[in-house]
């Protein structure tokens, strides 16, 4: 288990719930009853303001606990199979709701890296999967990936490249 410095977490700095995810978190395992209590640190320390429920996709993690102990509560955690199984969501103080990407642990650290960069820049609708993909891909993080990104968000939404269109 590591503590709330030691979490590999990104945030949008604004907040504004531009996008699909609010950020990203990169943990060190699966394991839920490992990676959780300082996620919820983190997430405490960093928005001064307390988690008071985790949701995440069933399938995708082990050991899910029912509720885990932070300083003068319990959180309760839920698990779904109708979450992204690449998002983990947190309910704040206030029923604030924050999406964070969960970039899967043995994802390289360059590909962590971009990703973590990628989701506090996504602005619209683009999948937490588009983002692993596009931070996969051998580019710079700031350039072609996050070109195919935005393209990314906008095929999902129905629309078309200039390349897909026909002369």
């Amino acid at each position: 288990m590591t503590g709330p410095e030691q979490v590999r977490l990104s945030l949008d700095p604004d907040l504004q719930r531009r996008g699909a995810v609010d950020g990203a978190w990169w943990p060190a395992s699966y394991d839920a009853g490992a990676e959780l209590p300082a996620l919820i640190a983190a997430i405490d320390q960093h928005l001064e303001r307390r988690v008071l429920r985790v949701g995440l996709h069933i399938d995708t993690w082990d050991n899910i606990p029912r509720r885990i102990a932070a300083p003068g509560r319990q959180v309760k955690v839920g698990w779904f199979r109708t979450i992204d199984a690449h998002v983990v969501t947190l309910i704040t103080w206030g029923m604030e709701y924050l999406n964070l990407l969960v970039i899967p642990p043995e994802t390289t650290p360059a590909a962590a890296g971009k990703a973590l960069t990628m989701a506090t820049r996504c602005r619209g609708r683009t999948r937490p999967g588009d983002i692993l993909a596009a931070a996969d891909h051998d580019s710079p993080a700031e350039g072609p990936a996050e070109q195919e990104l935005s393209l990314a968000g906008w095929d999902n939404e129905g629309g078309h490249t200039r390349h897909d269109a026909v002369p």
